[in-house]
């Protein structure tokens, strides 16, 4: 059955310390959150955090760079929450510029992949708008994942919708690769991603075609008012009006 969890980095503007902020997650009714970042606080008091609060970990963002040069370190705090997805969320355009920057990207996703299954963690890669730029007549991404055997995919709908693509349809097609889905709208014309209910996102649909998969969380992410419980208090509403 599906979870509807909320994505910290809506609120990595916040002066409260990570704890705070997962405390007021806990007050609404999401059911979990995936965290983006621990900075320094320890893995423990996260965990106590969320346990207190009633949320689970839906999964954490975690650059690859720190998955590849810091390992063993990263794995072990992540592990002591009982984190069972790690995303990257995020790679730089120009791996997605060729066929080839976009080979030699899924060489290094498999390779971490392959390395925290034996851990128990799953690897996911999380979009933005550059990995849909044209490549082999299908946006890069696809290739990505072509390119890739032991990736999942966390569909970001706002930013798919940014790029010019049907969220919806993308997040069909590749539903074999998908657990974690973005709920984020976007605006079509101008190409931005919105506030959830201020674009052109079919909210309603969305939420139903991630029930009918089953995928294992949805989870709403905010790039606008980061530094305000606004961000949350909108979030729950979304919540409450659709799930």
């Amino acid at each position: 059955m599906t979870s509807f969890g909320f994505q910290l980095y809506s609120l990595h503007g916040v002066d409260d310390p990570l704890p705070t902020v997962v405390e007021r997650v806990g007050e609404t009714d999401f059911e979990g959150v995936e965290l983006a970042g621990l900075g320094e606080v320890e893995p423990d008091t996260v965990a106590d955090a969320t346990n207190a609060a009633g949320l689970e970990i839906a999964g954490a963002h975690v650059p690859l760079e720190a998955l590849e040069e810091e390992f063993e370190t990263t794995v072990e705090a992540y592990r002591r929450l009982g984190c069972e997805d790690v995303v990257v969320p995020w790679m730089d355009p120009e791996h997605f510029e060729s066929v080839e920057s976009v080979e030699a990207a899924a060489a290094r996703l498999d390779a971490v992949a392959d390395d925290l299954s034996e851990h128990d963690i799953s690897l996911h890669y999380h979009n933005h708008d550059q990995e849909f730029v044209e490549l082999n007549d299908g946006p890069a991404l696809t290739t990505l994942l072509a390119e890739t055997e032991n990736v999942g995919l966390e569909l970001d709908l706002g930013w798919a919708g940014a790029a010019g693509y049907d969220p919806l349809s993308y997040l069909h097609d590749h539903a074999d690769r998908v657990r974690l889905v973005h709920l984020k709208d976007y605006d079509a014309e101008s190409g931005d991603v919105v506030e959830v209910g201020d674009g052109d996102l079919d909210i309603e649909a969305a939420v139903d075609a991630v029930r009918d998969h089953g995928f294992d969380w949805l989870i709403y992410e905010a790039e606008e008012r980061p530094d305000s419980y606004g961000t949350l208090d909108h979030a729950a509403s979304v919540l409450d009006a659709y799930w």
